[in-house]
């Protein structure tokens, strides 16, 4: 299998040097509407077309059928048998399929996709702070089982995260994925995607683990998926 599944934008894959790397964790996150969901589906298409599977842990319910075939075209019927999908229905199930994980992983497997991992974690959230270490304990163990089993087998991930928005004491109001430390700790990039005055039109950040400047790139969200921005 190659080191990198592209992801279908030249810019995008150029400032991941080549695309998702194998043996890597990818975190996505932006706000809703901002084509997440759309680069998941997008690199198990490219995933499927190199001849490997994506298991695709679908907890927001957003996986569309339809969807996929917009971005696959012409060969949906033969990538659609590639995909693996699965639908936890909570924040218990969603560890259950983490934890069995591993059994699923062979050879012909090339990435795994959590879309979104933090979505349970968040509904389940209280103002009882026994509650919410709980939970953030949990959802540190099953990164750490993700990372485990992304270097073990070899493997992309691309784990999507949601962001809550975090204001400052100057009145400053930024946006951050859900459980910040604990995304950004097992991620080695990370991948922030924010809306433009242009509907169709998001700026995306590529975050390197060794803290090195890139610089943010233009994508368009059309019908066949996410494409390079051209005025």
């Amino acid at each position: 299998m190659p080191q990198t599944i592209p992801t279908g934008c030249g810019s995008l894959d150029e400032r991941l040097k080549g695309g998702l790397r194998r043996g890597n964790i990818v975190l996505v996150y932006g706000e809703a509407e901002t084509g997440k969901t759309t680069l998941a589906i997008q690199c198990s298409v490219n995933c499927a077309r190199m001849g490997y599977k994506t298991i695709f842990i679908d907890c927001d319910n957003t996986f569309f059928a339809r969807r996929m075939a917009q971005i696959a075209s012409g060969d949906f019927d033969e990538l659609a048998t590639q995909i693996i999908l699965m639908r936890p229905q909570n924040f218990n199930q969603q560890a259950f399929v983490i934890d069995r994980l591993a059994e699923y992983v062979g050879e012909k497997v090339g990435l795994i996709v959590v879309d979104t991992i933090t979505g349970y974690y968040r509904e389940e959230l209280s103002g009882n702070m026994t509650r919410t270490l709980k939970l953030n304990r949990e959802l540190n163990r099953q990164m750490a089982c993700l990372a485990q089993i992304t270097r073990a087998k070899n493997v992309a991930s691309l784990i999507v995260s949601q962001v809550r928005s975090v204001v400052f004491e100057n009145a400053d109001v930024t946006m951050q994925p859900v459980a910040m430390r604990v995304m950004k700790f097992w991620a080695d990039t990370a991948i922030s995607i924010w809306p433009t005055t242009e509907s169709d039109k998001i700026r995306v950040n590529v975050e390197m683990r060794s803290k090195k400047r890139v610089k943010p790139t233009l994508l368009k969200i059309a019908e066949k998926g996410l494409q390079d921005y051209r005025k």
